[in-house]
């Protein structure tokens, strides 16, 4: 680990329900690659599958209609989950080893957490835990949420930086969710929105269905119904970018100003607000 001078900037990212870390892939990868340390979370009983220590596997256990109040009990839960893992970084830039079977960690990730720089990504009701959890706890020092309806506590004010990052299919109404997160939030914000894609494009899945699509039997028009029209190059080209900004100008006060207006360079990224 080369630690840098005063430890790296921190994302998490946070996966939707029923889904896996895995599946954010290409933007974690993108963080990484530019000195982000970045931590996902696998939410037991949320993903598709969590393997603890002992070769115990966990499923998806939420049973019944997925409603708001089923939803909020998750999100509360997310947010426990997103406050233990920060606890647990905390011990292993102290130089403790919170690994649960007690394996040897390098030694070189002692201090190397820059922990007053935490950033939180998340998908669909990963962002919307994001929003939570930056609401409730101060180590969090900005946000985003790509394209998760959001729900309270979620919507109230918060003081630090979001980005709301949204598919755009073609004309309907906005998220109502949305606008009361704009109407309360007192920090730095903006909203963006992705031409011609859709829930799905903000997942890797957005590059891995037209590979896998012949095998899978799919024709271009349930592809394009699966992800929209946008090509994936150019969606996937976006998220990256502009993600990566965001945490940018907010962790590391570097500032390239794609997020002041919109930009020539990316018509396929429409400036809601």
């Amino acid at each position: 680990m080369d630690r840098g001078r005063c430890g790296r900037p921190v994302v998490l990212y946070s996966p939707g329900l029923h889904s896996n870390r895995s599946l954010g892939t290409v933007l974690t990868e993108e963080l990484a690659s530019h000195g982000y340390l970045v931590v996902a979370i696998d939410h037991t009983y949320d993903a598709g599958l969590v393997e603890f220590p002992g070769s115990r596997v966990e499923t998806f256990a939420i049973t019944g209609d997925i409603d708001d109040t089923l939803i909020a009990k998750a999100l509360a839960v997310r947010t426990a989950d997103t406050r233990f893992v920060l606890d647990q970084l905390t011990a292993l830039n102290a130089g403790h080893n919170p690994d649960a079977e007690r394996r040897p960690l390098p030694p070189t990730l002692t201090d190397a957490f820059g922990l007053s720089r935490i950033g939180m990504l998340g998908h669909s009701l990963g962002g919307a835990t994001a929003a939570a959890a930056i609401r409730a706890d101060r180590r969090l020092r900005a946000g985003v949420d790509l394209d998760g309806s959001l729900l309270a506590p979620a919507t109230t004010s918060a003081d630090r930086p979001f980005l709301l990052f949204g598919s755009d299919p073609g004309p309907g109404p906005e998220d109502p969710t949305w606008d009361q997160f704009w109407t309360s939030q007192n920090g730095w914000k903006r909203e963006l929105a992705l031409i011609d894609s859709t829930h799905t494009s903000f997942t890797d899945l957005e590059t891995l269905l037209p590979q896998a699509a012949p095998i899978l039997g799919l024709t271009p028009s349930q592809v394009k119904q699966a992800i929209g029209a946008l090509a994936p190059h150019r969606a996937i080209h976006a998220q990256r970018d502009y993600v990566r900004a965001f945490f940018d100008l907010h962790l590391r006060h570097l500032d390239n100003h794609l997020l002041q207006r919109p930009s020539p360079r990316y018509p396929q990224v429409r400036f809601i607000r």
